[in-house]
């Protein structure tokens, strides 16, 4: 796969995981903590597993090919633990 490709595979992941984790954060666990209804939090949180472990994945595929540092690495997975982060990630890495 060319760079081209593998940053903007990473780049729709990154969009793809960042909003996930905001339909859990202030969707689904409003709906099963407040209203009794945790049907949501369990599709969106797999869809969100699955698109974190891509996530990290297409990262680490990155690393060499970008030439991250390991302090540019470290942010760029501790971003996708933050709400918004993976939004920074997508504008400020690729």
């Amino acid at each position: 796969m060319s760079l081209e490709n593998q940053k903007a595979a990473f780049k729709w992941i990154s969009i793809l995981e960042g909003i996930s984790f905001l339909l859990l954060l202030l969707i689904a666990m409003p709906l099963k903590y407040v209203w009794d209804m945790p049907q949501m939090v369990e599709h969106v949180g797999m869809a969100h597993g699955v698109l974190f472990i891509l996530y990290v994945a297409a990262c680490l595929s990155l690393v060499k090919r970008m030439n991250w540092s390991w302090i540019q690495t470290g942010l760029i997975l501790g971003c996708s633990l933050i709400p918004f982060g993976p939004f920074y990630v997508e504008k400020r890495y690729l």
